[in-house]
């Protein structure tokens, strides 16, 4: 979809140096060419150089008019999600990513597409249906190129079903309908944890939590005023990178500078973090951030090397002392790429249960919803293998001896960042006694842990 107006403005900001969106064939060649989806055997040095590292979802798109900068781009099942948001000031210099708000605007509207139509990828049918239906919700999701709603699922696909306007010239856009009922608020705190551990003297491990506050507000009147509060406790550290929902009304500035592209300091802003708001009449996510805590909540070491015909593995796991000793689920797997079916397994475990699974190329180590006393729990084993057939994982990283092993957790009424949402501190400004549900979650995300004995891809905070 395209919007004359947006580029009426882009090409009054930009002056001599605007670049003119393409056309519709020409934009999908020349985004296909930079994802490289296409051509991708042919070195072209812009795009392929070593120099050129990618940290977002944020590309270049050479086209025949110049760089078209900043398309947001990113694949998710099959599909390729796409927009190229307005700058509001001059491109040259480029601005830092930071500074454009269109990034958030269209990424937020992009993942409520990936929301709309992602439960019908398996079914060619409903996908096709949905995808037809993608241009009468987007005319009322972005009717002018701005996003009043982000939330797609939530609109009608048909324009015989839209309601009129609200008479009521104080109810914002994005609330869609009126809640009749007894005032309650949900908030849920999610944090995922990404971790890269090598078990090595000379190389650094890396690891990352960044977290979502969603909220459900089922509350009367047409424009409804809710503060809610997320503190830290004492000494932890701060919040960074937080991106707000768009019916955040007012924050402090200092909340939104603080980024983890730059060294901590004494005058970082560290809370409470204040949200006043106007809720949508769905579940939406407030906020998102990140922090740059001290440690991974499980530390690990694993060792695989082969000894004639056999490989021999053992794996160690260290719950952190700070972090909460109660799983919904806890599990290490540990796949054999480029290999055979395992003909052969001898093992010895500390603590839990190890299965095999039905293509007999992956254990998985069923650790379950404690640790022991000791917080620490082992594995150690030999495993022969079968003659390789096609239908046995490949992997062209995991070669010979790089290997990982990849964790899978959830501990529920936990964050890694200590950050909690005190209920006594939830603001309605409404009549009645409002229910206030707050819950918190830590779950796993590409956690893992290579091979010490064998060489393994290497990912540093700073190039």
């Amino acid at each position: 979809r395209r919007y004359p107006t947006v580029e009426i403005r882009a090409e009054s900001f930009n002056g001599s140096t605007h670049v003119p969106v393409p056309s519709d064939s020409s934009f999908l060649k020349a985004l296909l060419f930079e994802l490289r989806l296409i051509d991708d055997h042919i070195f072209v040095e812009h795009r392929d150089t070593c120099t050129r590292v990618n940290h977002s979802s944020v590309y270049s798109v050479r086209t025949e008019g110049g760089d078209l900068w900043p398309v947001l781009a990113f694949q998710k099942s099959g599909l390729i999600y796409a927009c190229l948001p307005l700058v509001e000031e001059t491109l040259e210099p480029r601005p830092p990513l930071l500074t454009v708000t269109g990034l958030s605007q269209g990424l937020a509207l992009l993942l409520g597409i990936v929301d709309y139509l992602s439960p019908s990828r398996k079914n060619e049918a409903e996908m096709s249906a949905k995808i037809g239906q993608l241009r009468n919700l987007l005319i009322q999701a972005c009717p002018l190129g701005t996003p009043l709603n982000t939330n797609i699922r939530s609109l009608n696909c048909s324009f015989d079903d839209i309601q009129e306007m609200p008479t009521d010239e104080n109810q914002p856009a994005w609330r869609s309908n009126t809640y009749k009922g007894k005032p309650q608020v949900n908030v849920c705190i999610t944090e995922k944890v990404k971790c890269m551990q090598y078990d090595k003297r000379d190389v650094v491990d890396v690891w990352q939590v960044y977290g979502a506050v969603n909220c459900k507000c089922d509350i009367e009147g047409s424009a409804p005023n809710v503060t809610l509060s997320l503190n830290l406790p004492t000494n932890a550290p701060p919040l960074q990178d937080i991106v707000v929902h768009h019916c955040v009304t007012s924050v402090d500035p200092a909340m939104l500078m603080s980024t983890s592209a730059e060294p901590l300091d004494d005058s970082v802003y560290n809370g409470p973090y204040k949200f006043p708001f106007i809720p949508p009449s769905d579940s939406f996510n407030l906020c998102y951030y990140t922090s740059q805590v001290p440690v991974p909540p499980i530390l690990g070491c694993y060792q695989l090397t082969e000894e004639g015909s056999q490989l021999k593995i053992t794996v160690h796991l260290k719950l952190h002392e700070s972090i909460k000793n109660s799983f919904e689920y806890c599990e290490a797997r540990i796949p054999f790429f480029n290999r055979g079916p395992i003909a052969q397994l001898e093992y010895k475990l500390s603590y839990g249960q190890l299965d095999l699974s039905r293509e007999k190329s992956l254990l998985v180590w069923i650790i379950g919803q404690k640790f022991p006393k000791s917080l620490e729990v082992s594995l150690a084993g030999t495993v022969s293998f079968g003659a390789a057939g096609k239908e046995h994982p490949t992997d062209y990283v995991c070669t010979g001896s790089t290997a990982y092993v990849k964790l899978y957790f959830r501990i529920p009424d936990f964050t890694l960042t200590g950050c909690y949402v005190d209920q006594h501190s939830v603001q309605l400004f409404v009549p009645g006694k409002p229910k206030i549900t707050a819950s918190r979650e830590l779950i796993s995300s590409s956690y893992y842990i290579w091979n010490s004995k064998a060489p393994a891809p290497m990912v540093y905070k700073t190039l």
